[in-house]
């Protein structure tokens, strides 16, 4: 009998290494569920002071012989406010420009008061602007009105980029009979506050 039992566990301790790689019931794992971040916010904040200069071209049409076509370059500062999609804005601005009237004078610079309203579209603003505008001529000063388009980009939190178009409406100039139109495209670059 003992040999039987020294057989046994013989055949049993040679055997022992075949199981050793047996498959093992598999592990099942549950699955990893990762959460998706919210969309980010497409808008841009917009709300703040910001100042700057600007590049562009004039054209006026007077009347008569009243007209002629120039460059302007000034400065600009202003706050905007963002409401989320929609801006409002107020905004100071001179130009000085190169205008000869056809002889009968010359157009030396304008300024505007502005209130500005536009669409937030992240890095972009799209807005209208409207206000009132004073030139300065040879024959001398006349209060108008202005209205006109305008865009931003900012190329970072501290600059942007843009242009405006701005169609001026004055009448009578300084009591000489001469009223003008004018049309200016501008350049604009600001840095932000």
């Amino acid at each position: 009998m003992k040999r039987i039992v020294y057989a046994g566990a013989l055949t049993l301790a040679a055997a022992a290494p075949l199981y050793a790689g047996a498959p093992a019931d598999p592990v099942i794992e549950a699955p990893v569920i990762v959460p998706t971040a919210a969309p980010a916010f497409v808008g841009g904040d917009w709300t703040g002071f910001y100042a700057g200069g600007q590049l562009g071209y004039a054209d006026i049409d007077g009347t008569g012989a009243a007209d002629g076509d120039g460059a302007a370059y000034g400065i600009h500062g202003g706050y905007n406010y963002d409401f989320g999609n929609f801006v409002l804005g107020g905004e100071i601005d001179y130009d000085k420009l190169d205008v000869d009237l056809g002889g009968v004078a010359d157009a030396d610079s304008v300024a505007r008061l502005k209130l500005k309203a536009g669409y937030d579209l992240g890095r972009t603003l799209v807005y209208a602007t409207a206000g009132a505008a004073s030139v300065d001529t040879s024959v001398g000063s006349e209060s108008g009105e202005f209205y006109g388009l305008g865009v931003a980009y900012k190329v970072n939190d501290q600059f942007t980029m843009g242009g405006e178009v701005l169609e001026h409406n004055f009448d009578d100039i300084s009591g000489s009979g001469v009223d003008a139109d004018a049309t200016t495209f501008t350049l604009r670059g600001s840095y932000n506050f």
